[in-house]
């Protein structure tokens, strides 16, 4: 039956950057599919999403981890080894913003967006891959964007860090596609979270921004719950480097 192969029952998954937003909604859809969940954040524990997790008759476990210091990742990923029992399924959501024009960009700011939203995906792409591979297989999705693939505005460090990812995932993916492992990103569009809270927040901003969405609408944290499901399954065995774009049509605009 097709639908049995989108089900992860049995499947221990780690979501970076998990206590809301996107990570959060991602890490719900997984349990909600059968697989038992390790939540990370950098700051408290989401009760909320816990119990939800729980309620869904999944284990689910919260490491905190500042991924600003890329030492961690290694510990990150061996922390949740120990208390799931295995990792089968990793996503690379989270990430952070600094706002500038290009000529004020700090040094500071580049070299954070840079060290958490691709220096710290690679060393945890590394050692998660490492344990799948010596499993015998895995899924990797890394949280890209569609600045991925546009220059954006005021956003020159993030832009950066986002089209790394895509390159990335592609070199993962050509790497370990034949040890079982797939590499994929999903590129989210503008989606109601913090980091869009100041695009929002700006009447002229945000309104040209909701004129070009086809779909007539910000994305909401569910809409990737599907993506993430699909590419976390093995109805997606054959998919790798593949790049998914949930953005309401953004990019086909």
């Amino acid at each position: 039956m097709i639908l049995e192969s989108f089900r992860l029952y049995g499947k221990k998954a780690l979501v970076t950057g998990s206590d809301k937003g996107l990570g959060a909604a991602i890490a719900l859809a997984l349990a909600e599919a059968g697989a038992d969940v390790a939540l990370h954040a950098r700051g408290s524990r989401p009760e909320k999403l816990m119990q939800q997790i729980r309620a869904a008759g999944r284990q689910v476990t919260f490491i905190s981890a500042d991924l600003s210091d890329p030492g961690v990742c290694s510990l990150l990923i061996s922390e949740v080894i120990a208390e799931l029992g295995g990792l089968d399924i990793l996503v690379n959501n989270a990430g952070t913003i600094r706002r500038s024009p290009a000529v004020e960009h700090s040094l500071e700011d580049w070299e954070l967006v840079l060290t958490v939203n691709l220096t710290s995906v690679f060393r945890l792409c590394q050692f998660a891959g490492k344990h799948m591979i010596e499993r015998g297989g895995g899924k990797i999705i890394n949280i890209a964007s569609v600045l991925s693939f546009q220059g954006g505005i005021l956003v020159p460090g993030y832009a950066a860090s986002k089209g790394g990812i895509v390159q990335l995932t592609k070199t993962l993916a050509n790497e370990w596609a034949a040890k079982q492992v797939n590499v994929n990103a999903i590129a989210p569009g503008y989606m109601i979270t913090d980091n869009t809270a100041a695009l929002r927040s700006d009447s002229q901003r945000g309104g040209k921004i909701l004129e070009r969405i086809p779909a007539g609408r910000w994305g909401e944290p569910e809409d990737l719950a599907g993506a993430a499901v699909f590419l976390a399954s093995t109805a997606s065995s054959y998919v790798n480097g593949h790049v998914l774009a949930v953005d309401g049509g953004w990019l086909a605009r």
